[in-house]
């Protein structure tokens, strides 16, 4: 009888074994399948580095984390710079769009042309797109449809340029200095020039075909114009130390239409924060990888607001007094007055 029980308690103790060798291992597909569902791949774009973009996609992955997209953890990102070579970026896109990604992030128009001239598949989500009706990205800011959606970097035009003559009473001309090449410019330009009009300014366009002719081209400004302003251009901001050295000859104010040339030595502006930009994209991306949101349905987003930014340092070079009330609600970026 005792042998019968020892038998019965072994038999009892191997299937214990068994069932917990069993259900540990069905357990442990069940991780390793919920950790492959849970690994999104997300491919980013960027058409040049020059502060406002590299700040954008800096903000993007902060983003993402924001919605438990992490990279290293469950986030893989495959990231491509043009440097701005427009030759590249349709090569950079097809082998992004090789890399399964499950979403895309364009940052700048360039970028963003290029990956919805690869893809009407992929969701891709623009960046640092003023105007992207006017791209032919999306067919309409609040219903995009398609696989195309993201966040609009449009500027405050009117209000830069009115800060502009608050700073400058006496101005009575603006030239506005712009890439040729880029599609993103042409809109804002268009818009300035209507703005300066609405606020007494004569209005003189200088269009830009490389960053050969800009020590050149600023040049001329000096003789013509009271105040340079730079709309959002990525040509222009990637040469914005060129613009400085030679405005500065002139003793020149720069209003540019972002907060990073305004610390790489701009007079002031009113600006989108650039990194917020990109916190927003990431966001967005995180969403509809995840599929919670879908790009045709979900609207381009625009920033209501912009935050003042000054530069007291290069007012003091170039002998212009900041109003207190500026000076109240704005950012210095130039560190103290003296």
């Amino acid at each position: 009888m005792k042998n019968i029980g020892l038998r019965f308690t072994v038999i009892g103790i191997a299937c214990i074994l068994l069932f917990g060798f069993i259900t540990g291992n069905k357990e442990s597909k069940q991780t390793l399948l919920s950790k492959e569902q849970v690994t999104y791949k997300v491919g980013i774009l960027q058409f040049v580095s020059h502060p406002a973009l590299d700040e954008i996609k800096d903000g993007v992955l902060v983003g993402l984390e924001n919605e438990g997209l992490v990279e290293n953890q469950n986030l893989e990102v495959f990231f491509q710079n043009g440097q701005a070579d427009q030759s590249k970026l349709a090569t950079m896109s097809q082998q992004l769009v090789n890399q399964n990604s499950q979403a895309l992030i364009g940052i700048a128009t360039p970028a963003a042309q290029a990956l919805a001239n690869e893809t009407k598949d992929i969701p891709v989500i623009l960046g640092a797109v003023t105007d992207p009706v006017g791209a032919g990205l999306v067919k309409d800011m609040g219903e995009p449809g398609g696989n195309i959606t993201g966040v609009s970097d449009k500027a405050p035009v009117f209000e830069q340029i009115q800060l502009a003559t608050e700073l400058l009473p006496e101005a009575k001309s603006m030239g506005v200095l712009y890439s040729s090449a880029e599609d993103n410019s042409k809109y804002q330009v268009a818009e300035a020039k209507e703005a300066a009009q609405r606020l007494g300014l004569e209005v003189k366009e200088y269009a830009v075909p490389s960053t050969n002719n800009i020590s050149q081209i600023v040049q001329v400004m000096g003789q013509a114009v009271d105040f340079i302003y730079i709309p959002l251009d990525n040509t222009i901001a990637n040469a914005m130390p060129s613009v400085v050295n030679e405005a500065n000859k002139l003793n020149l104010p720069i209003i540019p239409a972002v907060d990073t040339m305004v610390t790489e030595g701009g007079l002031a502006t009113i600006s989108i924060n650039q990194f917020d930009i990109g916190v927003k994209i990431g966001e967005m991306t995180a969403r509809i990888v995840k599929g919670e949101t879908k790009p045709q349905n979900t609207p381009i987003y625009t920033f209501k607001e912009g935050d003042f930014i000054i530069n007291s340092t290069q007012a003091e070079k170039l002998g212009i007094q900041i109003p207190e009330a500026i000076k109240e609600k704005a950012k210095n970026v130039g560190g103290e007055e003296k």
